[in-house]
């Protein structure tokens, strides 16, 4: 019966550098060490394996640094790598800081993310949140392909079979228009009473967009689409000015509309609400730090997880 592959740590969060960063001088550099020095482990951890791991050629490369091998390795690596930091934090052993870093569009940044994070650092202050804007489509693409990014924050129209989805919350849709508009002396608007209106929608390709046109054409409609833009903030500011009206998802504190001269009304359940939640790459452990913020953000258990780390 063959023994026990036996793995150095550091060998391994080498590799997990290189994959991260891309080439032996970047993960030299984070791991404090020269890049022979990086060089040495990666050969140990190949020779130990009995594979190569990462392409050895020299000079400016582009693309992807590891063999077929090596890809197949990083996720237990990075796995391998995360639970020996576990393992000291569990026995008091790495009293330094982590960072998480979380994507996640503009809208969940402004709306739900800054007042988290902020909350979240008062109750695990030894762990920092770094945040990046990006729209769904890049949210998912950056999973697959950066194992540094934690996870993202996102409503994705259909994700990929290799990610999962946890559900945080969902938001109906609302008209908003400039004020004293005459579409409001209307007592219930309808997707009818606005093919004619020139709309302010969101980007193609975006999950809010794909909901707004489905609707419309369900109903055997076309949407005149006057503009569009990247995120919610700008549309309120161009219906704000008279370039039209907009349907939007509108978070229930009516923080987005806020100070803007703008009225929003709920358009009901013509639309399909659009529903937000924490994506990550299927079957992979995930960190306790990261954990900690998933935990965090779900309805309910925020508050008891910053009460049961206080207790500690």
């Amino acid at each position: 019966m063959p023994g026990f592959l036996s793995l150095s740590t550091d060998q391994v969060a080498a590799f997990v550098e290189l994959a991260r960063h891309g080439n032996l001088r970047r993960a030299a550099r984070v791991l404090h060490i020269t890049e022979q020095g990086v060089r040495n482990r990666l050969l140990a951890l190949e020779e130990r394996l009995g594979v190569e791991l990462y392409h050895k050629r020299r000079g400016p490369r582009r693309g992807q640094p590891l063999t077929e091998h090596g890809r197949q390795f990083l996720p237990h690596a990075t796995a391998f790598v995360e639970r020996g930091n576990q393992l000291a934090e569990l026995f008091g052993q790495a009293g330094e800081s982590h960072e998480i870093h979380v994507a996640a569009t503009q809208y969940l940044i402004l709306y739900v993310l800054i007042d988290a994070v902020r909350r979240f650092h008062r109750a695990f202050p030894r762990i920092h949140v770094r945040l990046s804007n990006q729209t769904e489509q890049e949210i998912e693409e950056a999973l697959l392909k950066n194992p540094d990014l934690a996870f993202g924050v996102a409503a994705p129209y259909e994700s990929s079979p290799e990610l999962e989805y946890l559900h945080l919350f969902s938001m109906g849709w609302s008209l908003i228009t400039p004020l004293h508009h005459p579409l409001l002396r209307k007592k219930k608007v309808s997707l009818q009473d606005l093919t004619d209106v020139p709309l302010i929608l969101f980007e193609r390709g975006s999950t809010g967009r794909q909901h707004v046109v489905d609707a419309f054409h369900g109903q055997g409609l076309s949407p005149r689409v006057d503009m569009e833009t990247t995120n919610t903030e700008i549309i309120v500011r161009m219906v704000e000015a008279g370039l039209g009206v907009s349907i939007v998802p509108l978070m229930p504190s009516g923080a987005v509309t806020r100070g803007h001269r703008v009225t929003a009304r709920h358009l009901g359940e013509e639309i399909r609400p659009i529903h937000s939640g924490i994506l990550f790459r299927r079957g992979e452990r995930r960190a306790a730090a990261s954990q900690a913020f998933i935990d965090f953000l779900l309805p309910g258990e925020r508050h008891k997880l910053a009460e049961r780390h206080r207790n500690k």
